[in-house]
């Protein structure tokens, strides 16, 4: 379905209509209108510089959309506060991991948590013994979050900068899953995975669809990946988007061979 203007869909967790997002002069996405129903597993794909980034950064906070619109959950989430829309259940990953590389694998996950703690301020200094039982609580979560995602107990202590990056990664989706989101975004997620981890992290994905009931959103490079998981791929190029639809038609589709190989050219491909 389509999102309409003014509305959005009725059965989408996540809408876009005619996103854009101009830097001065330069307009890294344009016209982007775009859903995702809940519990489905969607891919935003494109060529380097096509603006998929720039779309997660406004889907989350961190760039206010130049015009158009964002709803979540039926409700205008347009130029929100980052920690806000976290609040409202939309995590996220990056593409270049960002742990906190002095804190444990623990600690690192217990920061995702901080938008459902109910301790304010006061309730920090004080530490009267509902903070304690809280901290406890969010402490066992943590753990329990790392070992969902595959992480060894033994590795729960450690730095976040001692771990191998297939670890780090594993904390970096541990976090995001702490906050108890509705919509996790994956920026990358493969990235530096070797083929098996990567068939790995395809199945998790559906893994969490199944037991946590997640809609998942990834921009992802590894065309496997891709196809492999998504049901519906969106693709991007030069901020606009040039098609959308399953798998085996984004496959097919000329445009979106166009983007990646060039222009064909009396046989050639440029």
């Amino acid at each position: 379905m389509s999102v309409e203007s003014g509305n959005g869909s009725v059965d989408s967790l996540l809408a876009t209509e005619h996103v854009t997002k101009a830097f001065g002069g330069l307009v890294a996405v344009e016209d982007v209108s775009f859903h995702v129903k809940p519990r489905s597993i969607v891919s935003i794909i494109g060529p380097n510089g096509a603006g998929k980034t720039t779309f997660f950064n406004m889907l989350t906070g961190l760039y206010k959309p130049t015009l158009g619109r964002i709803l979540f959950g039926g409700t205008d989430v347009t130029g929100t506060r980052p920690d806000i829309i976290t609040s409202l259940g939309v995590a996220r990953t990056f593409q270049n991991i960002r742990l906190f590389s002095s804190m444990t694998a623990t600690e690192n996950v217990m920061v995702g948590q901080h938008a459902r703690m109910k301790a304010g301020l006061f309730g920090s200094i004080l530490r009267p013994p509902s903070v304690r039982k809280e901290e406890i609580a969010v402490r066992d979560k943590a753990r329990e979050m790392l070992a969902y995602v595959g992480l060894a107990e033994n590795h729960f202590g450690q730095l976040a900068s001692n771990l191998s990056y297939g670890d780090q990664r594993r904390v970096e989706i541990a976090r995001a899953l702490a906050s108890d989101p509705a919509l996790l975004l994956l920026d990358e997620p493969t990235a530096g995975m070797n083929p098996q981890e990567s068939a790995r992290l395809t199945e998790f994905m559906e893994q969490l669809r199944e037991e946590r009931a997640l809609t998942i959103l990834l921009i992802e490079h590894d065309m496997k990946v891709v196809m492999g998981v998504s049901e519906r791929i969106t693709v991007l190029d030069h901020g606009t988007k040039i098609a959308e639809g399953q798998p085996e038609e984004i496959r097919a589709d000329d445009r979106v061979i166009e983007a990646y190989l060039g222009k064909r050219e009396g046989g050639q491909q440029g």
